[in-house]
């Protein structure tokens, strides 16, 4: 069995109505973490979580703490529950998740940092006037070429690339116009498809500047921990232990793109991880992964069967 492992935890997109439900059902200590979700935001997440509706749900402001809810009671299930010790070399997320993962390493409480969350998604979603931002995935598209299509199509970087999932996938982020641009034009860059995401803002470009300036003001009214484990930061796809580098890196984190695939190349090769545990629902991260890392060992576990799969896995 592997012996470094990661644990890693999802960002939006992988939200679905009724995620989380069973261990709710299952589980005082996750229903406890359901529960302060709630008081905390003085708000009825968890039916929203439960029973939908699924557009309301999918809202920034409402997906960010909703996912961020169901990874922490799956990892409280899994600690507290089941009893499993976790060492993981070290903890990652993707976007969301990288707020998931400082919770989950003690950096922040879970009540600030689900406030924080729903905060940091409607500061977000109100930076740039709905239908005016949007994003693209470019499918088969290679670093260089993506930059290229962008800077191409957009001169004053109107848009650029946000996401660098894994070999093969890039999301790029701006201006609507531009993006449609993008897209018409993405073929005669190497790009084998390229298609529109249904968000409703240009996340991880620099339309979310304003945003970032007013989330930083949120970070200093909540108290931060050093982390037990080191945090990879989406930014830099380094690791980040102290509050003051850790603000640093979420603060830029929220215009810049996301290092997805530098960040499991650094977790693998620099630090050896060859299994990486995602914890929360959906399974992005695992099949992102497999792309990055070849024979890399990977569980997605937010229910109570595989969150026991992964308990023995840990045992191990």
């Amino acid at each position: 069995m592997p012996g470094k492992y990661a644990l890693c935890f999802p960002g939006q997109g992988s939200q679905s109505v009724g995620m989380g439900r069973e261990i709710f059902e299952t589980f005082p200590c996750a229903k406890a973490v359901f529960e302060e979700a709630d008081d905390a935001l003085s708000s009825h997440l968890t039916s929203l979580i439960f029973a939908g509706p699924e557009d309301e749900l999918t809202l920034t402001k409402n997906a960010q703490p909703a996912i961020m809810t169901v990874s922490i009671a799956a990892l409280r299930v899994l600690t507290d529950e089941m009893g499993a010790e976790i060492s993981p070399v070290c903890m990652a997320g993707h976007s969301l998740g990288e707020y998931t993962a400082l919770c989950a390493s003690g950096v922040i409480s879970f009540w600030d940092a689900v406030r924080l969350v729903r905060e940091r998604g409607r500061l977000m979603q109100e930076a740039v006037p709905e239908g005016l931002g949007g994003m693209a995935a470019l499918i088969g598209a290679k670093p260089d070429d993506a930059v290229k299509l962008c800077e191409t199509v957009a001169p004053g970087g109107e848009v650029r690339p946000a996401n660098y999932n894994c070999p093969g996938q890039i999301v790029i982020s701006g201006l609507s116009e531009y993006i449609d641009k993008a897209i018409s034009q993405a073929k005669t860059f190497g790009v084998r498809r390229a298609v529109k995401l249904s968000v409703s803002a240009p996340f991880h470009s620099i339309y979310m500047k304003p945003a970032a300036e007013k989330l930083r003001e949120e970070f200093a009214k909540i108290s931060w921990n050093e982390a037990k484990y080191d945090i990879i930061a989406n930014v830099n796809a380094k690791p980040v232990k102290s509050p003051a580098e850790i603000q640093q890196s979420l603060y830029a984190q929220t215009f810049s793109p996301v290092l997805w695939e530098n960040s499991a190349a650094y977790m693998s090769a620099e630090l050896g991880v060859n299994a990486f545990y995602e914890v929360g629902p959906g399974e992005v991260l695992s099949g992102l992964i497999k792309k990055c890392i070849k024979g890399a060992v990977t569980v997605s576990a937010s229910t109570p069967s595989k969150l026991e799969e992964l308990r023995k896995l840990l045992q191990e």
